[in-house]
C-alpha cells in the first residue's frame, strides 16, 4: 500500500498508466451526423426519382380502360337473377314474395283434400297427422334383407 497523501491536489498517476485528454470528441460526432444528414437527403431524391420513373414507365405501357358504352337500355344480368331492386325489369318485392309464400306453405299445410281416392291417399293438416302419429305411432321400418344378392 501507498504511503502518500492523496489530498495533495492533484490525482495520483502511475507512470505505466495514461489517459485520454477529452473523453468525448464534439468534431468527429459533428462529421457524423452531416454524413448521416447527406445520406438521408440523397436517399429521398432517389427515391423520388424511382417513383417518378416507374409512375411515368407504367403509364406509357397500360392501355386506357375501354370507353363505356353508349347504351341507354340496360342489359338484364344472365340467369338465375336475384331478387331485389338492383336492376332494371324487377317489379317484385321480395318481402312480398317471403309473405306469400309463408302464407301458401300455411295454406298447404293445413289443407284437407283427396290426393288420389282410388288409392286412398288424403291430405290433412299437419298438426292433425302429428296427433295420429302420437296416438298410433309411425309403421316400423321393413326390416333389412339378410341375404347376400347375387
Amino acid at each position: 500500500m501507498s504511503t502518500e497523501s492523496h489530498n495533495s491536489g492533484h490525482e495520483p498517476r502511475h507512470a505505466d498508466v495514461s489517459f485520454e485528454e477529452r473523453d468525448i470528441q464534439a468534431g468527429v460526432i459533428y462529421k457524423y451526423l452531416f454524413a448521416l444528414g447527406l445520406a438521408v437527403v440523397a436517399s429521398a431524391f432517389i427515391c423520388i426519382f424511382v417513383l417518378r420513373y416507374t409512375t411515368a414507365f407504367t403509364a406509357s405501357i397500360d392501355s386506357p380502360p375501354p370507353p363505356s358504352r353508349v347504351t341507354h337500355r340496360r342489359e338484364l344480368p344472365p340467369e338465375p337473377r336475384l331478387q331485389g331492386f338492383g336492376f332494371p325489369g324487377q317489379k317484385a318485392d321480395p318481402q312480398a314474395d317471403l309473405r306469400k309464400k309463408i302464407q301458401d306453405d300455411t295454406e298447404g299445410n293445413e289443407k284437407l283434400e283427396w290426393i288420389d281416392r282410388s288409392s286412398g291417399i288424403v291430405q290433412i293438416p299437419v298438426k292433425d297427422a302429428m296427433k295420429i302419429v302420437a296416438e298410433k305411432g309411425l309403421s316400423p321400418a321393413p326390416a333389412a334383407s339378410t341375404e347376400k344378392k347375387k
